[in-house]
């Protein structure tokens, strides 16, 4: 059985430590994470400038060369231009996304779990700092730096996106799973999300690295949890189409099929009256058109701000939690 966390009494010399203090002492204890988590940032910055700006001018103007070929044969144009585009925006796309997932670890890992392992946190209550203050300093200043890294990154993604978007043929689309969610604001909550389970499982589970697994793997779950629920977050859009044309319409789809002529839904059992075996197949269950339920790009900022504000309420509940375990733990009512 492991043992309570207590609250050791303050020595009566002890003066209660500012804020400040706190945050000088963190940034001390987190400094090698702050470095490499600064220099990351700063990296991908850099990457995302050079991507939105060279990279997308020389790749456009090889896309450019590529399309006024035609059928000639041997036709001249820059392809390493094209591939090293597409290599570069895999990666920072990807460096982005990541982001909540390193914000979880370092949250469970380093800032919360490795000091209730190894004993620092119940040094620092001797010092004259409650328990709610310290776990309090550890969640505030993260939390801006959370803010403003993931901030930048995402709006540099998203502008770097934009630059190529009408340019390069092979542009994502708004939609695409990993464009829609490193061009917005998601990474941003998640990672706040994943900043408050990093502290809830440093202080249930007392052990860095299983505080850090735990973390990288809530941050995992509510992800995709988000992601699944996504399409329904807002009214999507119908648009209907005649039974020779299919079911159209661009954007994120929710779902599709056929409508009956009694006004109902119905699953399509195929998606083209261009056969005849289809073309019977919707006669017979009295099909009058396809339909399609979709998200059209105007529903971009919305679904963003509906799926991040419901990862901010459940960053809201884990600090929360993260409090109550704290409070149970040492034994103290007040911070």
């Amino acid at each position: 059985m492991t043992a309570a966390l207590t609250t050791p009494a303050a020595p009566a010399a002890a003066r209660p430590a500012g804020v400040p203090r706190q945050w000088r002492w963190l940034a001390r204890l987190q400094r090698p994470a702050l470095i490499g988590g600064g220099a990351l940032v700063l990296l991908t910055a850099a990457a995302l400038v050079w991507l939105g700006g060279p990279l997308t001018d020389a790749s456009a103007a090889a896309w450019k060369a590529y399309n006024a070929c035609g059928f000639t044969p041997r036709c001249s144009y820059d392809q390493s231009a094209i591939l090293l585009y597409k290599d570069v925006y895999n990666y920072v796309t990807f460096a982005v996304l990541a982001v909540p997932f390193l914000v979880a670890a370092w949250a469970g890992g380093a800032l919360v779990g490795r000091e209730t392992e190894s004993g620092t946190a119940r040094l620092a209550w001797t010092q004259g700092v409650s328990p709610a203050r310290w776990l309090a300093s550890r969640l505030v200043l993260p939390a801006v730096l959370t803010v403003a890294g993931t901030g930048l990154l995402a709006a540099l993604h998203r502008w770097a996106w934009a630059t190529g978007r009408d340019r390069i043929d092979t542009t994502k689309s708004w939609y695409d799973a990993a464009a829609f969610h490193a061009n917005g604001i998601v990474p941003v909550g998640l990672a706040l999300a994943g900043l408050a389970a990093g502290a809830l499982a440093g202080l249930v589970l007392r052990r860095a690295t299983a505080a850090l697994a735990a973390a990288a793997v809530a941050v995992g779950v509510l992800w995709g949890a988000v992601h699944a629920a996504l399409p329904y977050l807002w009214p999507s859009v119908t648009r209907v189409t005649a039974l020779d044309e299919g079911p159209l319409g661009s954007g994120l789809h929710v779902g599709e099929g056929v409508l009956t002529a009694g006004g109902g839904r119905a699953a399509a059992p195929c998606l083209t009256s261009q056969m005849q075996s289809c073309r019977d197949t919707l006669a017979d269950m009295g099909a009058t058109a396809f339909y399609r339920d979709l998200h059209p790009a105007s529903h971009y900022w919305p679904l963003q701000l509906v799926a991040t504000g419901i990862l901010l309420a459940v960053a809201g509940l884990l600090t929360y939690a993260a409090f109550r375990v704290l409070r149970r733990t040492t034994g103290t009512a007040r911070g």
